[in-house]
């Protein structure tokens, strides 16, 4: 294979949402779930910001094509999980994108997930209201 035909893959988890992400020459264009990504993520500025910021952060925003296959959570996990997968497919292609995409907080996973409702509470700390008497 030509070094320009060289796909890259890279996999993003945030909450319950998993991205699996492909980097492949081209000219910029966002792909999640074989529709346009501006479709997908309901044109909301923030999203596609998120899901291009690895490579608006190395200056490649019009080198290279995202395809993505998302699933589960909501489009706010997903674009996270996106951005994520976008970073570590970078630094599969190249080890020197590395310290901009870490130094810039594209390289950590947000684990924060919600938690589990527990037996006796409303929710996960919600508990019923006090009664004295």
């Amino acid at each position: 294979m030509e070094n320009n035909k060289i796909i890259y893959f890279g996999t993003g988890r945030r909450k319950t949402a998993i991205a699996r992400v492909m980097l492949k020459p081209g000219n910029g264009t966002l792909t999640v779930n074989n529709s346009l990504g501006e479709i997908y993520l309901q044109n909301n500025p923030i999203y596609l910001y998120k899901s291009k910021q690895p490579l608006s952060i190395l200056g490649l925003e019009n080198e290279y094509d995202i395809i993505v296959n998302a699933f589960g959570g909501g489009l706010t996990g997903q674009a996270e999980a996106i951005k994520l997968g976008v970073a570590r497919a970078l630094c599969k292609m190249n080890m020197e994108y590395r310290p901009a995409l870490k130094s810039e907080g594209c390289l950590s996973r947000d684990s924060r997930a919600k938690e589990r409702k527990k037996y006796g509470l409303r929710k996960a700390r919600k508990a019923p209201q006090y009664s004295k008497r």
